[in-house]
C-alpha cells in the first residue's frame, strides 16, 4: 500500500465531501480512490468514514485523523517544495512595506548587505507607518513594530524595540521633571497618531485626558517629526530608542521615568502563507534574523 497516496485520497474525500469529487481533484477514478481509503481503513483497523447512498460522514477517529493527516500533507508538501527550489536561483523582486523613520536609519544597510548576498533580487521598499494589507495591495513582506496580534498573519521576529520619554532639558527645567507616569497628563505630551493604548497602567496614563488641547503642541504619525520637536523643548515624546537615542546621546534630550518604561515591543518580518515561500522571501527572512544583534545596535 502506498501510504501517501492513501493518505492524500482520504484527505480529499474529506475536503470535497465525496468521491468522484476527491477523484476529480486528484484526476484519477473513483473507484481508485475508495479503494486506497479502504486500504488505508484495513491499515489502521479503524473505520474513518461512515459511507451512506447520499453522503460521506466522518467517524469520531476519522476527524483527529483527517486533521493529522492534513498537517502531515503540508509539511511534506513544503520538504519537496524547499528540496526542488535548491536547485533554482534567488531573484525576482522582493516589495517590503517598512516604517518610515525606521527604514530611514537602519534600514538601508540591511537592506544593502542583503543584495550583496543576493544580486538577483530587486528590493521595492516602500516607506509607510500605517498598516499595509499585505495581499491587497501585493507586498511581498511588510516590517512592523508593535506587540505581535493573532491574526492570519505569520510574523518573524527581527529585533526588540523599547520605548523611553523623552524631554529636552530646557522643557524640564522650565515645566519640571515628572517623578512618576501619573503626572505625564499634566505635562505638554509630543503624540505619535499611530499610537495604540495597549491597557498597561503606564500607557493609560500617556493617553489620559487626550482632549485637553494645551497639553498637546503637536500630534503626528512621524516619530522624527515629534523627537524634533521635543528637542526644540515643545514637550514630552514617548518614542523608541532607535529614532531618540542619539539626540539623547547628543544631550539634546534627556531619557525620563525610565522605571516606568512602557513594555518593549518588537520588530517583526509580516508575511502571508508560511507554506511553499518563494525563495526571495525565505531568503530575506533567513538573512534578517539576529541582523541589527540583541541587544540591536541602536541600544548599544
Amino acid at each position: 500500500m502506498d501510504r501517501i497516496k492513501s493518505m492524500q485520497a482520504f484527505s480529499a474525500v474529506v475536503s470535497e465531501g465525496s468521491f468522484a469529487a476527491a477523484a476529480e481533484k486528484l484526476n484519477t477514478s473513483s473507484q481508485l480512490v475508495s479503494k486506497y481509503v479502504a486500504q488505508l481503513e484495513d491499515y489502521l483497523g479503524v473505520r474513518l468514514l461512515n459511507r451512506t447512498t447520499r453522503k460521506i460522514n466522518l467517524t469520531e477517529v476519522g476527524q483527529q485523523y483527517a486533521a493529522n493527516v492534513k498537517q502531515l500533507l503540508e509539511q511534506i508538501a513544503e520538504i519537496e517544495h524547499r528540496v526542488g527550489a535548491m536547485h533554482t536561483e534567488t531573484s525576482g523582486q522582493l516589495r517590503i512595506s517598512a516604517p518610515v523613520s525606521f527604514a530611514i536609519s537602519h534600514l538601508s544597510g540591511m537592506i544593502s548587505d542583503f543584495q550583496t548576498d543576493y544580486p538577483q533580487v530587486t528590493v521595492d521598499l516602500q516607506l509607510n507607518d500605517r498598516k499595509v494589507d499585505i495581499l491587497h495591495e501585493g507586498f511581498d513582506i511588510a516590517l512592523r513594530i508593535g506587540h505581535l496580534k493573532n491574526s492570519s498573519l505569520i510574523g518573524k521576529f527581527i529585533a526588540p524595540v523599547h520605548l523611553k520619554f523623552y524631554a529636552a532639558p530646557s522643557y524640564l527645567k522650565e515645566f519640571g521633571t515628572p517623578q512618576h507616569p501619573k503626572e505625564l497628563a499634566e505635562h505638554r505630551r509630543l503624540i505619535y497618531s499611530y499610537s495604540e493604548n495597549d491597557g498597561s497602567e503606564i500607557m493609560g496614563y500617556w493617553f489620559k485626558n487626550l482632549d485637553t488641547q494645551s497639553k498637546l503642541p503637536m500630534v503626528s504619525n512621524n516619530g522624527d517629526v515629534l523627537v524634533q520637536a521635543a528637542v526644540a523643548g515643545h514637550g514630552i515624546a514617548l518614542q523608541p530608542t532607535f529614532i531618540a537615542q542619539q539626540a539623547c546621546n547628543e544631550g539634546k534630550l534627556v531619557s525620563i521615568l525610565n522605571e516606568h518604561a512602557p513594555p518593549s515591543m518588537g520588530l517583526y518580518a509580516v508575511y502571508a502563507h508560511r507554506k511553499l515561500l518563494p525563495r526571495k522571501i525565505r531568503a530575506f527572512l533567513d538573512f534578517s534574523e539576529g541582523y541589527f544583534g540583541n541587544p540591536p545596535v541602536w541600544d548599544s
